[in-house]
């Protein structure tokens, strides 16, 4: 059927799957799969969770979309959330980080319209979606191959290295976009040194900073946001009179967020500062399915769970856990594993590039390795050329993770060989 019916855009791995609960899925033949892969950062709550069923039929019986012509609750409930996890602003709500990042870069060029400025500089490696303004901000090549001319306005620079940024800025810059951890790319994690550069460089050429949080945003490493757990976590890295205070300055202009957002549920959002909270006035930005009543309490539901287990401790412990088992991998893997890099419960296991036991087979190491992980019953995601991702579920256990750990070493030694 899909050979037949669906547009054959993704590569696909030859899985079907039925049906899922908590971290497992269950293949058309029955085959249960530890889930570390998340639907890709996605399932935050795991698979079936009765709390977001509930929320589903609850919200369903009641009232499940409504136009934006008019109010209605969960959205405003959910707003204030967000809200107040990140600094006073506004919400804006979509389907999908895709629409997420094209709402910052309307916000970005509205507000530098008056002033001629209209360029977003980003970086190297990035990704921020597959719309044609997405892909021209992203900073990869295979990405944009086949779509030209591209949208103009996006320029990139290399990651991590602010004074690469200060240099690319023109008359016409407008905004600086990153990813504070690089996901697509293989987990590429920002400095704190670099993220408060950022703010600083914003504040003094009046630009707008902007993140994409979509994939490692909503509590996946241990704070609601990458960045807030970046310079959290910044202790010995910066000097005292600046680390004291480096949470409260470091607040972007703009958010985008999505996939763990709703927990399997599509919804996505961009917050904005309050300052310019009213660029994108009436009649400028809209989104017909954005923030209906039934997505909205899905989201709710999904926040309230998330503080009720205490998912970002456990997003902290059972991270840490995983790479410090990983790095010990490492070691005794030396000859197959580079690195392992990660924050909470986004990891990035980094091959060396042309192991011998995958030189018959044409395609990427990542593939070939997610391939035989699916052999030992273990999902996961592939990133690059020789990168593997784990992205689970936010409520992962310790004795999942075990199981995935020995299903890693196994491959690992029969790479090794």
């Amino acid at each position: 059927m899909f050979a037949k019916f669906v547009v054959p855009s993704y590569a696909r791995f030859d899985l079907v799957l039925e049906r899922g609960k908590g971290s497992y899925v269950w293949d058309a033949d029955g085959r249960r799969y530890l889930d570390l892969a998340g639907g890709i950062a996605v399932c935050s709550l795991g698979h079936a969770h009765p709390e977001i069923t509930a929320a589903v039929t609850e919200q369903s019986r009641q009232l499940i979309h409504v136009s934006n012509l008019y109010y209605n609750e969960p959205q405003g409930r959910l707003a204030k959330r967000i809200v107040e996890l990140i600094a006073p602003g506004r919400v804006f709500f979509c389907n999908s980080g895709a629409e997420a990042n094209e709402g910052l870069f309307k916000l970005a060029r509205k507000f530098g319209h008056d002033d001629e400025r209209y360029e977003v500089i980003t970086t190297f490696d990035s990704f921020h979606g597959r719309t044609l303004a997405g892909i021209a901000a992203t900073g990869q090549e295979k990405v944009k191959k086949g779509f030209d001319p591209p949208v103009t306005g996006f320029r990139h620079v290399p990651f991590n290295d602010l004074e690469a940024m200060r240099a690319a800025i023109t008359g016409s810059t407008i905004a600086i976009l990153i990813e504070p951890i690089q996901g697509e790319s293989g987990v590429t994690i920002a400095t704190p040194e670099y993220l408060l550069g950022l703010r600083e460089l914003c504040d003094e050429r009046n630009l707008l900073l902007l993140f994409d949080e979509v994939q490692a945003g909503h509590f996946r490493t241990g704070k609601f946001q990458s960045w807030q757990r970046i310079v959290a976590q910044a202790s010995g890295l910066l000097g005292s009179e600046r680390k004291r205070d480096a949470s409260a300055t470091l607040v972007p202009d703009g958010v985008s967020i999505a996939k763990s957002l709703g927990g399997g549920f599509p919804i996505g959002a961009f917050w904005v500062k309050e300052k310019f909270a009213n660029v994108l006035s009436a009649g400028t930005h809209a989104s017909t399915f954005g923030g209906t009543p039934l997505a909205c309490a899905v989201a709710l539901k999904v926040f309230d769970e998330i503080e009720r287990e205490n998912l970002a401790e456990n997003a902290r412990r059972i991270g840490d856990f995983l790479l410090g088992e990983l790095r010990e991998l490492r070691s005794k893997f030396s000859k197959v594993v580079r690195e392992v890099r990660g924050l909470g419960l986004i990891i990035g296991i980094e091959f060396e590039p042309k192991l011998p036991a995958l030189k018959r087979d044409e395609r990427a190491s990542a593939i070939q390795i997610v391939d035989r992980l699916h052999e030992k019953g273990v999902l996961t995601v592939p990133a690059a050329n020789s990168v593997i991702r784990l992205l689970p579920a936010l409520n992962l256990s310790k004795q999942e993770a075990e199981e995935g750990l020995r299903a890693i070493e196994q491959v690992l030694g029969a790479l090794q060989g």
